[in-house]
């Protein structure tokens, strides 16, 4: 697979398939990306279990903190990883020990591993590296857009609103 640039029907399907990811490199500091990116998924709709071995037997934002992904409570449709590349070879390993497999690795922006992306892939795994899920969610829903930047996204559709809390946009109908 191409991983320098992605199709937007693959990236949306991805992100209406997911339920429940495990964020490896979470922090409880609300000023870290993968703190702001764990609340947004959270308010989503997605299960996120943070994953940490610093943190382990903590929460963060309510979510109960495991070490390892070994150590998660039931399987995982997603693995994302916010951690630097060189780390992200042993953590898709990690990945490809658990039974059943996640059905997608996520790297964060900045993190690339080609080596464990094919790993990855020869066990079926779709891989996407280099994104942000909370970015790509955001500009496939209209929700980048509707702030005044540009998500190359463009609909006659008007974008479906989240049921509850504040207004939010969401990938579904788009």
């Amino acid at each position: 697979m191409n991983h320098d640039r992605y199709d937007d029907e693959a990236l949306r399907k991805i992100l209406r398939q997911v339920r429940s990811i495990a964020l490896v490199g979470a922090s409880a500091n609300p000023a870290r990306p993968s703190w702001i990116v764990t609340k947004y998924l959270l308010e989503r709709g997605y299960q996120v279990i943070p994953v940490n071995p610093g943190l382990a037997g903590g929460e963060i934002l309510g979510r109960p903190v495991v070490a390892r992904l070994a150590d998660l409570p039931h399987p995982v449709d997603m693995v994302e990883i916010f951690r630097n590349s060189e780390a992200a070879g042993p953590l898709v390993d990690e990945a490809l020990a658990l039974d059943p497999l996640p059905a997608v690795i996520w790297m964060q922006l900045g993190v690339r591993n080609d080596e464990g992306a094919a790993r990855a892939e020869a066990r079926g795994v779709t891989v996407v590296m280099n994104r942000c899920p909370k970015i790509e969610y955001g500009r496939l829903s209209g929700e980048i857009g509707w702030t005044g930047v540009n998500s190359r996204i463009l609909s006659a559709k008007r974008p479906k609103l989240a049921a509850k809390g504040f207004q939010k946009l969401t990938i579904e109908d788009r």
